[in-house]
């Protein structure tokens, strides 16, 4: 009986008597100490590097790369960027077939990016449009949201071929 209640009045529900904290003896714990064990138990969000697997979101026919290399910066890629990477499963009547490197445009990446405004975006998963040396996309439609961020990177062909703009 206490255990279910414990675990129904507990937010974190990392433990029966509060998650990570020694200072309250009971059952409940205050806000901050719920925020503080949450971020410690958050995953830590990286740039996209060498063996990242990414999802492609266009209609090239590709279904999922991975990352051979960040065109820019030494740490990785983020959102904007361009990497070169390895088709890893594909449509089988695609454009593209599988084991061939190709160039993409990172248009999904979960490492948060700071706006002006003081916002953050941040995504769920790692997404891709596969595009040419020149910036040109191989697909016709890129599907689920796109942030206006690419605007800044010139690739405005990708955002009018989006649906959604984030």
């Amino acid at each position: 009986m206490a255990a279910s209640f414990a675990s129904r009045c507990s937010r974190a529900g990392r433990s029966l008597f509060g998650g990570l904290s020694n200072s309250s003896p009971g059952l409940f714990t205050t806000t901050h100490e719920m925020t503080c064990s949450n971020y410690l138990f958050q995953q830590q969000r990286n740039f996209i590097q060498m063996r990242t697997v990414l999802k492609v979101v266009d209609n090239s026919g590709a279904k999922k790369v991975m990352c051979i290399h960040a065109l820019k910066g030494k740490k990785g890629a983020r959102l904007g960027d361009m990497i070169k990477a390895s088709v890893k499963e594909a449509h089988p009547n695609g454009k593209v077939k599988k084991g061939s490197t190709v160039f993409a445009v990172v248009v999904r990446a979960a490492m948060p990016k700071g706006r002006c405004d003081g916002s953050e975006v941040k995504f769920d998963d790692n997404a891709v449009v596969l595009v040419d040396k020149q910036g040109q996309p191989i697909g016709t439609r890129v599907f689920g949201p796109v942030p206006h961020e690419l605007r800044q990177k010139k690739h405005v062909k990708i955002l009018t071929l989006a649906g959604h703009i984030a």
